[in-house]
C-alpha cells in the first residue's frame, strides 16, 4: 500500500486531538475523528445521533462487565433485532476505518483505530499521553475549570476512554505493547511531538512522508 494511517489514542488532557490534527496539517492528509461517525450512519442507514450516544461509552447492562473483546469484525444485518446496538454502531465504525486505511493516507483519533488496523501493515498506532497534573492544568485553561473540576473530568474521560477501549478489544487501554510508539506530550510540547510522530513513520515505513 503506498498510503499511510497513523492511529492517535491520546489521555483527555494530554493534546493528543491537537496534536493529531496539526500532524495532518502538516503531512497535508485529512484528520478523522468524530467525522467517522457522520461517515458511519451514512454506510448503515442508522440515524447520526445513535452513533453520538454510544461514542466511547459501553453498554450499561450489568452483563457488559462480563464481556471484553465483543468485537469480532461482523456486521449484523437489518433485520436482526441488534443492527442499532452499541456493538453494531462499532462494527460499521470500525468498517469505516478500514476502508480509510485501504484506500488513503490519514490520522485518525480515537476509535480504537489501533487495535482495528492491527493487522495493517501501513499503519503506525501512537498513543499520547501525559502525567495527571499536567493534563489537569492543560484543562483548566481550556475549559476555564477550578482544578477539582478539571480533576474530575480527567479522571471520568479516561475511565470512559479505558473502558470503551477494554470492552471492544479486550486488551488494556494503556498497554505500550498496544501501540508502536507511546509519547509523553508533556515532556515533548506539541510541535515535537508532531515531529517525532513524523520522524517514527518514516522509520517504520522506510520512506519519507513529509
Amino acid at each position: 500500500m503506498d498510503n499511510y494511517v497513523i492511529t492517535i489514542a491520546r489521555g483527555y488532557g494530554s493534546g493528543g486531538k491537537t496534536i493529531g490534527k496539526s500532524l495532518a496539517q502538516v503531512l497535508g492528509i485529512a484528520c478523522y475523528d468524530r467525522e467517522i461517525l457522520h461517515m458511519a450512519s451514512d454506510e448503515s442507514g442508522i440515524n447520526e445521533a445513535l452513533f453520538h450516544n454510544a461514542d466511547e461509552r459501553i453498554p450499561s447492562s450489568i452483563f457488559a462487565n462480563f464481556k471484553k473483546g465483543i468485537y469480532k469484525d461482523a456486521l449484523i444485518p437489518p433485520e436482526d433485532s441488534h443492527f442499532v446496538s452499541d456493538e453494531n454502531l462499532f462494527n460499521y465504525q470500525a468498517k469505516i476505518i478500514k476502508e480509510l486505511a485501504s484506500t488513503e493516507s490519514c490520522v485518525i483519533i480515537g476509535r480504537s483505530a489501533d487495535y482495528i488496523l492491527r493487522t495493517f501493515p501501513n499503519v503506525v498506532s501512537v498513543n499520547i499521553q501525559a502525567p495527571f497534573d499536567s493534563c489537569v492544568a492543560e484543562v483548566m485553561k481550556r475549559q476555564s475549570l477550578s482544578e477539582k473540576e478539571a480533576r474530575r473530568k480527567v479522571t471520568q474521560i479516561d475511565k470512559y476512554r479505558s473502558d470503551y477501549y477494554e470492552y471492544y478489544t479486550g486488551k488494556k487501554w494503556l498497554d505500550a505493547t498496544n501501540y508502536d510508539i507511546t509519547i509523553n506530550s508533556a515532556r515533548l510540547g506539541f510541535d515535537r511531538c508532531v515531529d517525532a510522530i513524523i520522524g517514527f513513520t518514516e522509520f517504520k515505513l522506510g520512506r519519507t512522508i513529509r
